[in-house]
C-alpha cells in the first residue's frame, strides 16, 4: 500500500510548517499508524533554509512532548506537487507562493490548514505575534481536522 503523503508549508520552515509537521507524525504515531504516512515540512521562501527549527516553536513542542531535532528549513521545489498527495499552506500567502512554483492545482492537493476546521482562516505566524501557545492549538486542531478528513 501507498502511502499517504503530506507536505506541510509556510514562509519560512521553522516555526508553522514544522510544528505541524511534528504534530501531525506525533499523532499518526499515537494511532498506531505512521507506517501509512510520510510526512515533511517546507517553505515558501529561502531565508532560513538549512536552519534549526525556532527555539519557542521547539519548546512548544517540547512541552507537548514532541520532538523535532534535526529538522533543518528546505524550500519547496516544482516537484514536490508531484510527491505529495496533500499539501497544506498555513496561510492564504503561502498557497499563492505555492501555485507560483507549481503552476497550477490541477489535482486539487492545495489546501489551508485551517479550512479543514469549523474556524477557516490563517494560522497566524507566531515570529510576529510571539504567540506560540495560540498557534499550536490552531495547528492542532487543524491537524485532527485534517486527519479526519483523510479518513472520512
Amino acid at each position: 500500500m501507498d502511502k499517504i503523503k503530506v507536505l506541510f508549508v509556510c514562509y519560512g520552515n521553522i516555526c508553522r510548517s514544522p510544528m505541524a509537521e511534528f504534530i501531525f507524525k506525533d499523532m499518526v504515531e499515537k494511532e498506531g499508524i505512521s507506517d501509512r504516512f510520510y510526512i515533511e515540512s517546507a517553505a515558501t521562501s529561502r531565508e532560513e533554509i538549512g536552519n534549526p527549527v525556532y527555539y519557542a516553536a521547539k519548546e512548544k513542542l517540547n512541552e507537548a512532548g514532541i520532538d523535532c531535532s534535526g529538522k533543518v528549513a528546505r524550500q519547496i521545489d516544482k516537484e514536490d506537487y508531484d510527491r505529495f498527495d496533500y499539501i497544506i499552506g498555513m496561510e492564504l500567502s503561502n498557497i499563492r507562493a505555492m501555485m507560483k512554483v507549481f503552476g497550477d492545482d490541477k489535482d486539487g492537493k492545495i489546501h489551508r490548514l485551517r479550512d479543514f476546521t469549523f474556524d477557516s482562516g490563517d494560522i497566524e505566524d507566531p515570529w510576529y505575534t510571539r504567540n506560540f501557545d495560540k498557534v499550536y492549538e490552531q495547528i492542532k486542531n487543524g491537524c485532527i481536522a485534517l486527519m479526519e478528513s483523510i479518513f472520512k
